[in-house]
C-alpha cells in the first residue's frame, strides 16, 4: 500500500509541476508577443502588424547588396559577400509629385524655341507662347542626396543668370610679311655680278637705290647699238632716226637699266663694261640669293625685296566662331614685349577653308608699323568684339555635361532633390559662361560642382528602373504555346 501511495504523490507532484511550467511559459510568450510590436518581430502577429504598418509607410521596390548598389535582388535574402541585403524604399515624395498637376518652367515660341519667356504672353511673331513643363525637360531619373551626403560630395550650386550677352574671341596670331608689298628682283639677261651694293639680307633700300652693276655681252651689244642710233639721230633728226633711238632705249629699259644710266651712256659717248642695277621699290631685302663675282643665269631670282610698313597677322579661330566675324571689324592686339601697347586693326581677308591638321579658320588683319615695331614671326594676343549684345541667359560653362550626344545639368529642387536637365547651348561668352537656348529658365539652380556624381547616380538608377520595369512587364506565353504543340505531337502519335 505504501508503495502504491508513493507512486500516485509522485505522478501527481510531476503533473502539477508540469502545470506550474506551462502557465508560467505560457505567461512569458504572451508578454513578449503583445512587446514585439515595438521591437523586434518574435511572433507570427507581430511580424504580420509590423508589416502592415511599413506596408502602410513605404513601399519596398527592391533589395540591395549593402557593400553593392549594384547588386539587387526581388526578395529578401543574402548578398554574394553573405551580408543581409537592405531593403529599397519608393520615395513618398516622389509619388506625391507624379500625382500632382504638372510645373511649367518657362515659355517659349511655337516657331522659335530660343525665344523664351518667364510668362505668357505673345512671341515677337505675334503667337501665343507655348508652355514648357518640367517633366519635358528631364533627361534621366531624379535622385536624392542626403544632406550630410550633399556637404561630402561638395555639391555647390549657381542661379541662372538673365542679362546681356557679351562674347569676346580670344585667340593667337603670328605677324607675317603683307605679299601686296612684296617684290622679287630677277635678272633678264645672264652676266656676272661685278659690284653688290646691297650685300646682306635685312638691308634696307629706298626706289632707284643701286643694288649690283653686272657685266653682261648682251648689254654691251645693246648700249653699242644705242650709242650708234643716239649719235645718228643728232647727226640727222629725222622720224626715221628717231624711231631707231627709241627702239634702241627701250631694248635698254627691258634689260632693267633705269633712265640715269642711259644718261650717263649719253653724256660719255662710251660703252660701260659694267650697269648698274637699281631697287623698282622701297623695302628690306628679306632674302639675298646672290653674292659678288656670281654668275646670274637669266630668270635668276637674286633679290626679294618687302615692304614693311604695314604688315598682315593672320590669326586663328575655331569653327563654330567663323558666323561672328566679318572683313572689316576692329581687332586689338598685344605682343609680349609691349603688353601695355594695344595695336588697332581690321580684319582684310578670311580664308575660305578650313586647316586639316587644327580644323580652325585663318582670318588675315592688316596693321600699320609705324617705327618698325612689328617684326615678322612674332606672336601676338588677339582680341575679338563680336558685337553680340543681345540679351539672354546663361550658366557657367563647367556646369554642363557632355554625354555624346546630348549636353546635360543637374538642377537642385530642393530637400535634397536632384533632376537632370538635357539643353542646348549657344556661344560661349566672358567670364568661362555659355549662353542657354533651351532646357532651363530664368532663376534655376543648377549645379557647378560635383555635377559627376550626381551624373553616375542618376544613370545607376535609370538603370535599375528599366531592369525592374522589364522584370514586371508581362511576359509573352511562350512556353504555354510551345507545350500546347508539344500536346498535340503526342496527340497525334496516339
Amino acid at each position: 500500500m505504501e508503495q502504491k501511495t508513493n507512486k500516485k504523490l509522485i505522478i501527481l507532484t510531476v503533473l502539477i509541476t508540469f502545470a506550474i511550467t506551462a502557465v508560467v511559459f505560457f505567461g512569458v510568450g504572451k508578454f513578449m508577443g503583445i512587446n514585439s510590436s515595438h521591437g523586434r518581430i518574435t511572433d507570427g502577429a507581430g511580424q504580420d502588424q509590423t508589416q502592415k504598418k511599413d506596408s502602410k509607410e513605404k513601399k519596398i521596390i527592391y533589395w540591395q547588396a549593402p557593400m553593392n548598389p549594384t547588386e539587387i535582388y526581388d526578395e529578401p535574402g543574402k548578398s554574394k559577400m553573405g551580408m543581409d541585403l537592405v531593403p529599397v524604399y519608393e520615395d513618398a515624395a516622389e509619388e506625391d509629385s507624379k500625382s500632382s498637376e504638372r510645373k511649367i518652367v518657362y515659355w517659349k515660341a511655337p516657331m522659335n524655341p530660343t525665344e523664351i519667356y518667364d510668362e505668357p504672353g505673345q512671341s515677337k511673331m505675334g503667337m501665343d507662347l507655348v508652355p514648357v513643363y518640367e517633366d519635358e525637360l528631364v533627361g534621366g531619373v531624379d535622385i536624392r542626396i542626403d544632406p550630410v551626403v550633399e556637404q561630402n560630395m561638395g555639391l555647390k550650386m549657381e542661379k541662372v543668370e538673365k542679362g546681356p550677352l557679351h562674347h569676346t574671341i580670344t585667340t593667337y596670331g603670328h605677324v607675317t610679311i603683307d605679299e601686296t608689298r612684296t617684290g622679287i628682283v630677277s635678272q633678264k639677261t645672264g652676266g656676272w655680278i661685278e659690284k653688290l651694293y646691297a650685300d646682306y639680307t635685312g638691308f634696307f633700300v629706298n626706289k632707284g637705290d643701286p643694288l649690283y652693276d653686272i657685266y653682261s655681252p648682251s648689254l654691251l651689244a645693246s648700249q653699242e647699238e644705242y650709242l650708234s642710233a643716239f649719235k645718228n639721230y643728232q647727226r640727222s633728226k629725222t622720224s626715221l632716226n628717231k624711231e631707231i633711238l627709241v627702239s634702241a632705249r627701250k631694248r635698254l629699259g627691258y634689260f632693267d637699266i633705269a633712265n640715269k644710266e642711259i644718261s650717263a651712256i649719253e653724256k660719255s659717248g662710251k660703252v660701260k663694261k659694267a650697269l648698274t642695277v637699281r631697287s623698282p621699290f622701297t623695302g628690306v631685302i628679306t632674302k639675298k640669293n646672290i653674292i659678288e663675282g656670281e654668275f646670274a643665269k637669266p630668270g635668276a631670282s637674286l633679290f626679294t625685296i618687302s615692304d614693311l610698313s604695314r604688315i598682315w597677322v593672320e590669326a586663328h579661330i575655331f569653327e563654330y566662331e567663323q558666323n561672328l566675324i566679318s572683313v572689316g571689324q576692329e581687332v586689338e592686339m598685344t605682343l609680349s614685349y609691349t603688353p601695355q601697347k594695344i595695336y588697332k586693326g581690321k580684319i582684310s581677308y578670311i580664308f575660305p577653308y578650313l586647316q586639316q591638321k587644327t580644323r580652325d579658320v585663318i582670318i588675315r588683319i592688316d596693321f600699320e608699323n609705324k617705327n618698325d615695331e612689328l617684326k615678322p614671326d612674332m606672336y601676338a594676343r588677339i582680341k575679338i568684339n563680336t558685337g553680340i549684345n543681345k540679351e539672354g541667359i546663361s550658366i557657367p560653362s563647367e556646369a554642363v555635361i557632355f554625354s555624346g550626344e546630348k549636353k546635360i545639368v543637374f538642377v537642385a529642387r530642393g530637400n535634397g532633390k536632384f533632376t537632370p536637365r538635357e539643353i542646348q547651348t549657344g556661344i560661349y561668352l566672358e567670364g568661362d559662361r555659355v549662353e542657354i537656348l533651351s532646357g532651363l529658365a530664368f532663376d534655376d539652380q543648377v549645379v557647378i560642382s560635383g555635377q559627376f556624381l550626381l551624373d553616375s547616380e542618376s544613370k545607376l538608377k535609370e538603370a535599375i528602373q528599366k531592369m525592374l520595369d522589364a522584370k514586371s512587364a508581362p511576359k509573352t506565353p511562350r512556353k504555354q504555346e510551345k507545350q500546347g504543340k508539344d500536346d498535340d505531337f503526342f496527340k497525334d502519335m496516339e
